[in-house]
């Protein structure tokens, strides 16, 4: 997995990705932002403003499909307005959301090398001086992990070259519903590749869902965390209801509390899920007042 060619680039190219990652999603304190993943139906310069006007300190971006951040479609004047009005709203960007698989056919594969590619442009696009890192999930089925886990290693080490070559991050998050379901799973794959291009992003709800005690989850991954997403969960690993933050069991006091101990500095972004934004009624503004107004109060408790 590991070439003599591959070893020396790491060794010798890559010293600016840690300073990268530290400089784009470590802050002196936690803040918190809006995923506009779950504000799809609203234009990009409202939704931005939006988001500022409520009080959060940053967003993130979603270059899924139809939304107007997507690479193909965020044209170049579009990219500098946006650039214009996150430095007025003083708003940051830590990250993009870039939803692809480890466990896709080898067309999917070369279509995700290059979507790293587009993204790792569009963060120096929007801040040259800052630029976002990359936040995915992983793909496939819990059940397929001990059949899929060393191909994904692979396609792990690739998306490693890609985002070294692009001097950017990619942060790769457990999910309930996916092959890598558990802190021990993404940590597996982060021993196999060894990159300081790639590192996690930490999201309790997958592993609340399983009874994953939250300060060991903390434990395991927050040292190698550059970004972190927030929603509330209820029901069982096969049939689960995501919620907004405040809506659920998690116990936001004691879970800033626990990332202060840690030691975590940086983003805190707020994830409406699809299972959320797709139903009927859903209306987006109110959603992110809602969750600002829970986490905000939370965050001011634990001191």
């Amino acid at each position: 997995m590991h070439s003599r060619r591959h070893f020396l680039h790491t060794a010798l190219g890559l010293a600016a990705l840690p300073r990268l990652a530290s400089a784009a999603a470590s802050p002196s304190s936690i803040s918190l932002g809006f995923s506009l993943y779950g504000m799809k139906t609203l234009p990009l310069d409202v939704a931005l403003k939006t988001c500022a006007e409520i009080g959060y300190s940053h967003v993130e971006l979603a270059l899924n499909a139809g939304y107007p951040s997507e690479p193909q479609v965020f044209t170049a004047e579009a990219r500098q307005a946006t650039s214009a009005q996150l430095r007025t709203l003083k708003l940051d960007l830590p990250c993009l959301m870039l939803n692809i698989s480890l466990t896709a056919d080898n067309k999917a594969h070369a279509a995700a090398m290059q979507s790293i590619a587009d993204a790792a442009q569009l963060a120096r696009d929007l801040n040259p001086a800052n630029p976002a890192i990359i936040e995915t999930v992983l793909g496939g089925k819990p059940a397929t992990w001990e059949q899929q886990k060393a191909g994904m290693a692979a396609r792990l080490q690739d998306w490693a070259a890609a985002a070294e070559k692009a001097k950017t991050v990619i942060t790769i998050k457990a999910h309930v519903g996916s092959a890598v379901n558990s802190p021990e799973r993404l940590l597996w794959l982060l021993e196999q590749v060894k990159s300081p291009a790639i590192q996690v992003a930490y999201d309790y709800s997958h592993f609340e869902l399983q009874g994953i005690d939250m300060e060991e989850s903390m434990k395991l991954l927050l040292p190698r965390t550059k970004f972190i997403h927030v929603k509330d969960s209820v029901g069982a690993p096969g049939k689960f209801q995501f919620l907004l933050p405040g809506e659920g069991r998690t116990d936001y006091v004691k879970y800033f509390t626990a990332l202060k101990q840690h030691g975590y500095t940086g983003p805190v972004c707020v994830e409406v899920s699809g299972q959320i934004f797709n139903k009927p009624g859903y209306e987006p503004i109110a959603a992110a007042k809602k969750c600002y107004a829970a986490l905000s109060g939370a965050l001011a408790k634990a001191g």
